[in-house]
């Protein structure tokens, strides 16, 4: 917190910072047990009618009356990551967009309308990355329009927490009736120690996700629209463990490459053999086909309370980049 010469806290933050990440105190009610204060960090995404709404890293917006600030101040970005590869939001939206696409798309400025029949949220909902070209009410009725035309929910795809995210973005959408329904994180790290973590044998390799492969495919009934999606991006991979006696494989796998980027997705292994390494084995392995084809960085999807998912990735280097949101339009009731 800003403290003046004289030891006091002071507020040095305005309306006119409105987009900057800034620091709050805040005196909390009276009548409300715990702290005294409480203290925020986040994007300052706007300061009307005497409250403060900041959009933390995590995309949760927080409301504060301008009355209860008893300090605040501008605080330069967080932070560029000491470990793993250098990326920009930018990049990694991209490069995650490219690993997963919709069976059709349509531009709408700078933003993407993406549809697959349902298949996923990242596959059917608008990805904002720019200008749509109109205002923006004007340019979510024809997000709603476009996926109402084929019988999808209209969903919106946003981040936060990193240089460039859509903090602001989030707050909008709040604002005019959309609302969060999942969240997840984007991790990174270099791909050559995933690769030597295990030989990966025992793995088999194939360009196409065949029955087995979908058999330990946790979404089930798989469509042809699917399996569009499952075998899009520049260059794709699936890895399998076999079972015993022809059954459903033990673990499989999937990663996308793309230039310098290896993307995972899809790691899953049967109930019955986990903690054995598997997922493990099966990372490698793909790693060190991407490590061949001239990747060397990886990046990966993983939901904020998949405990036993984020022990193992950090175990194998990666650590968070940013947050990602999917917003749905809800129709507000006369």
């Amino acid at each position: 917190m800003e403290i003046s010469a004289t030891g006091r806290l002071e507020v040095r933050i305005t309306a006119a910072d409105v987009g900057k990440r800034v620091s709050v105190r805040c005196l909390n009610d009276p009548a409300t047990k715990g702290e005294k204060f409480t203290d925020t960090v986040g994007v300052l995404a706007s300061w009307d009618d005497r409250v403060l709404v900041i959009t933390r890293k995590s995309g949760d917006t927080v409301r504060i009356p301008e009355a209860s600030l008893v300090a605040g101040k501008v605080v330069p970005p967080a932070p560029a990551r000491r470990r793993g590869p250098a990326a920009s939001y930018e990049e990694l939206a991209h490069v995650s967009a490219r690993a997963w696409r919709p069976v059709e798309s349509e531009r709408l400025g700078e933003w993407e309308l993406r549809a697959a029949s349902g298949f996923t949220r990242r596959a059917n909902s608008a990805l904002p990355l720019g200008d749509p070209g109109l205002p923006l009410p004007a340019a979510l009725d024809a997000v709603r329009r476009w996926y109402d035309a084929r019988g999808l929910p209209a969903y919106v795809q946003t981040a936060t927490g990193a240089e460039g995210t859509q903090e602001l973005l989030c707050a909008e959408l709040e604002r005019l009736g959309w609302v969060r329904e999942v969240s997840a994180e984007l991790w990174i790290g270099a791909l050559a120690p995933v690769a030597d973590r295990d030989e990966g044998a025992g793995v088999v390799l194939s360009r196409q996700a065949d029955d087995a492969w979908l058999t330990r495919y946790q979404r089930k009934g798989v469509s042809e629209v699917a399996l569009k999606v499952l075998g899009s991006g520049p260059s794709v991979w699936f890895a399998t463990v076999p079972g015993e006696a022809g059954g459903a494989p033990a673990a499989i796998g999937r990663c996308v490459v793309d230039g310098r980027w290896a993307g995972f997705a899809a790691v899953e292994v049967d109930p019955a053999l986990r903690r054995r390494g598997l997922a493990t084995r099966v990372m490698a392995a793909l790693s060190r086909r991407a490590l061949d084809e001239g990747a060397s960085a990886a990046w990966l999807q993983v939901e904020t309370d998949n405990v036993g998912a984020r022990g193992l990735y950090a175990g194998m280097g990666f650590a968070a980049h940013h947050a990602y949101h999917h917003y749905r339009h809800h129709c507000r009731s006369l």
